[in-house]
């Protein structure tokens, strides 16, 4: 066992040994992450994958993670019958770069995601320099269909909006949902043409087909996001064939916005309206799970893209005590509440304080499914299931999160190291 003091040596090694700047251009970090190819998971079938990423959704905004306002349910109970990980983050403290390292499990500073709002590649620039997501880089459900997976993405994908960059050109079979966030790629509210797809075929946009009522934060959008997840479900159920459901809803990304039944309901304003309205669906996927008895041979592990936007006020959601939030690499930017649940599976009502990041989600996917990463491209995440299915924890090689304006993160289990120019 690694000691505190030999931690913080560590640690300021490996910061001693790195010339970081303001002007940092390219950083080039070897990981010794090891990545296994099998798991023990006393069941010879493979699992169904579910992956709930939330957008903007804070570790403080569920009950289980503290908040006093306990109007998440359905993910407290999800976590009493799974596994949290109270030390679980993002790879940056932004929407894209967030998703590209999960669907990647490769650091933003690797797969081309890096930049912050100052930059391209993300959705509050012009869209006429906005690319999209290299085609150099293999997503995690092009690798699961080599083991015979059917993947859907349903809600926001947020790595490219022309059709070249798009979820089907990057291995997945379904996407119900948008290539951008609501917010809309040129921060225009009045009029923000931002299309909603089901497969390739563009069937609306936002505001217009699919409406969202700016006074109030009437949609039905999490509804709609709902009835998708369950319908794949369902069909993936009667054919038998192991499936990837990536499911992104985006209503706690302001403007935030709830179906008419759930406006009024929280005591945490519209914001809180949103989180019930999603702990209502979480407990819908779950409960249709058990109906078709897939539960016992499914994984879902719920977690959000980055901290709440305190920029948002009352609007906004909370990090509990740590701080500040989305777009900055403080503890409340880049650490998510995170829950698996895979009964029979993952002991449930147990607490991991495993050090875990996004981007272990997609070599954890790809142990599970029996898949092979290809061994020409450096991984960053590792494998969870000794932490998943046998509770255990380790020492692990520090994380290193970069983004260009200036900024780093250095983190052990003992501490955080962060450095703004």
């Amino acid at each position: 066992m690694v000691t505190s003091g030999e931690q913080w040596s560590r640690t300021v090694a490996v910061m001693m040994s790195s010339s970081v700047s303001s002007h940092i251009v390219s950083i080039t970090l070897t990981l010794a992450f090891s990545v296994a190819v099998t798991a023990n998971n006393g069941n010879t079938s493979k699992p169904n994958i579910i992956i709930m990423l939330m957008d903007d959704m804070g570790w403080g905004d569920l009950g289980v993670f503290g908040n006093p306002a306990m109007e998440t349910p359905n993910l407290d109970r999800m976590a009493a019958e799974g596994m949290i990980f109270p030390n679980f983050y993002t790879a940056n403290p932004l929407c894209s770069p967030s998703r590209a390292a999960l669907l990647t499990g490769r650091l933003p500073i690797r797969n081309g995601f890096y930049t912050s709002n100052a930059h391209a590649r993300n959705a509050y620039t012009p869209q006429y320099i906005v690319e999209g997501i290299s085609n150099t880089e293999i997503l995690l459900p092009k690798m699961l269909h080599k083991a015979g997976y059917v993947s859907k993405i349903v809600g926001k994908w947020h790595l490219g909006h022309r059709a070249s960059f798009l979820p089907l050109k990057h291995g997945f079979h379904e996407w119900f949902g948008s290539p951008n966030c609501h917010f809309g790629p040129f921060n225009d509210l009045d009029r923000p043409n931002i299309p909603v797809y089901d497969g390739a075929q563009m069937v609306g946009r936002y505001y217009e087909e699919f409406p969202i009522d700016k006074k109030t934060g009437e949609s039905n959008l999490t509804q709609l996001y709902l009835q998708h997840a369950l319908e794949f479900i369902n069909r993936q159920a009667v054919t038998g064939t192991p499936f990837f459901l990536y499911w992104a809803p985006d209503a706690t990304h302001a403007p935030v916005y709830a179906s008419r039944r759930f406006l009024g309901t929280s005591q945490r304003g519209i914001y809180g309206d949103a989180v019930r309205e999603l702990d209502q669906a979480v407990g819908a996927l779950l409960e249709r799970l058990h109906s078709l008895d897939l539960h016992s041979n499914s994984l879902v592990f719920f977690t959000s893209d980055n901290g709440a936007a305190l920029i948002s006020g009352p609007k906004g959601g909370s990090n509990g005590p740590f701080l500040c939030g989305k777009e900055t690499t403080f503890e409340g930017g880049m650490r998510e509440p995170a829950i698996a649940w895979w009964p029979s599976h993952i002991p449930p009502g147990r607490v991991n304080h495993q050090l875990a990041t996004v981007m272990d989600l997609f070599t954890t996917s790809l142990v599970l499914a029996g898949v092979t990463p290809p061994s020409s491209t450096p991984l960053d995440g590792i494998d969870l299931t000794p932490a998943l299915l046998h509770t255990r924890t380790w020492d692990r090689c520090i994380c290193a999160f970069v983004c260009l304006d200036g900024c780093f993160i250095l983190m052990s289990v003992q501490f955080e190291i962060v450095q703004n120019d």
